[in-house]
């Protein structure tokens, strides 16, 4: 077993917990309601640390490039304002949480929390090294953000008890988390944090 203990240049970097995503959602990941406890411990600890908590989300215009809608792959998800937009009510941000918004360019997909996004800047001038990631999907917005985070040189974790994804096409999550690993993620559970 892992031992990591979380310190004060951290980052939890919570990935798309949005209505949307959840059951009854426009783009449900399955099982994906069982992780918001899981996260919200992490929170407790991070928050105990003095870290960073950041929350991504899609924030999509109402025409956005990935929608079915105009040849996209997805049905129309996390439109801007929306109540489908919204964080889970059952997660518990703290106030001061960064909140990132992607994919809010209708020509532009942005899977990644840091692409077409000021988060890079923040963690720089928070002095972040290491960044938590959980939340949903695994094999879409949850690799492409662990992806672009060991590309800027930081240290990636990813919280295995605290993701889930979406398996399409089937297969995609087992091969996004060998994508994850092979470049140098290192999964954990909460039970690896002391």
């Amino acid at each position: 077993m892992a031992r990591v203990k979380i310190i004060p240049s951290d980052a939890l970097v919570i990935v798309d917990m949005q209505n949307d995503f959840m059951p009854g959602g426009a783009l449900p990941v399955p099982n994906s309601l069982t992780i918001i406890p899981k996260i919200n411990k992490y929170i407790e600890l991070f928050i105990k640390a003095g870290a960073l908590i950041v929350a991504t989300r899609d924030w999509h215009p109402p025409n956005h490039i990935s929608f079915s809608t105009r040849g996209g792959p997805w049905p129309p998800h996390c439109v801007q304002g929306s109540r489908g937009a919204e964080f889970h009510p059952d997660l518990k941000l703290p106030s001061g949480t960064v909140i990132i918004s992607k994919g809010y360019k209708e020509d532009q997909e942005a899977y990644s929390g840091f692409e077409g996004t000021e988060l890079h800047q923040i963690l720089i001038s928070k002095n972040v090294k290491r960044v938590f990631i959980c939340g949903v999907a695994t094999d879409y917005c949850v690799k492409a953000t662990a992806l672009d985070a060991l590309a800027l040189g930081y240290t990636v974790f990813v919280l295995e008890d605290a993701i889930k994804g979406v398996d399409i096409p089937r297969g995609s999550v087992d091969i996004a988390i060998n994508e994850m690993l092979n470049r140098g993620s290192i999964f954990i559970t909460i039970d690896d944090i002391t």
